[in-house]
């Protein structure tokens, strides 16, 4: 290797060092959840800034998990406590799975904490008025949760095929869907469209289908755990 060739090596270093210590990160559920919820947040928080900012409305009215005002309400409250016990799960199941071993009592731990996150957002999604979320995103996958987190039916019990404990993951990555469908079908109109404001049309919509996708990976890496 030339000089010229290690000195862009050695530039290069930092960067690449970054890239891997994110995709270690994302590797896990815990990063998939992580960045999920960092993700759809902070758009949602910076959606409603702007709105602030320009007195406009909203073309994604009632972002599907974010609620309506961040600034206040009851719903607000529920989102935020909600986001912080997401986040607090999502380090618990990194840090489960982050040593090279499984840590079961701290998958348990995470395990709880997202049920207990899943009810949170399930009474905001019933303030903004959302029953299908709250009986999906709210409900179903806190029964997923909790389920996995007590290690109901553990000791081998079977139905419809499946171990118990694979059924209660498989309702949490079932929670998801709904949500997905609905995003997926707002960002296929906002593009049919054509408006001339597409990409800030497109923003929350997009946003959350990604973080929608990357929680459902965790779900699925979550499996046999």
């Amino acid at each position: 290797m030339s000089a010229s060739e290690k000195a862009d090596a050695q530039r290069r270093w930092p960067g690449q060092r970054l890239a891997q210590a994110v995709a270690v990160r994302l590797s896990g559920p815990g990063g998939c959840y992580i960045a999920g919820n960092v993700l759809g947040l902070g758009m949602a928080m910076f959606m409603q800034i702007r709105l602030a900012l320009t007195e406009a409305s909203s073309t994604f009215a009632a972002p599907l998990i974010f609620g309506h005002d961040l600034a206040g309400g009851w719903n607000s409250l529920a989102l935020l406590v909600a986001s912080a016990i997401f986040l607090r799960s999502g380090e618990e199941y990194h840090r489960a799975l982050s040593n090279g071993h499984l840590d079961p009592s701290a998958i348990q731990r995470a395990d709880f904490l997202s049920g207990t996150g899943s009810l949170v957002l399930g009474s905001s999604l019933l303030l903004v008025g959302n029953p299908i979320l709250v009986v999906t995103s709210g409900l179903l996958h806190a029964v997923g949760k909790f389920g996995s987190a007590f290690r109901l039916g553990a000791h081998g019990v079977v139905l419809f095929g499946l171990k118990v404990p694979e059924l209660f993951r498989l309702s949490v990555l079932l929670s998801r869907f709904p949500a997905i469908i609905v995003t997926a079908t707002e960002v296929a109109r906002v593009i049919a469209d054509a408006r001339t404001d597409q990409i800030q049309a497109l923003a929350m919509p997009a946003t959350l289908l990604v973080c929608y996708l990357l929680w459902a990976r965790g779900d699925i890496l979550l499996f046999g755990k």
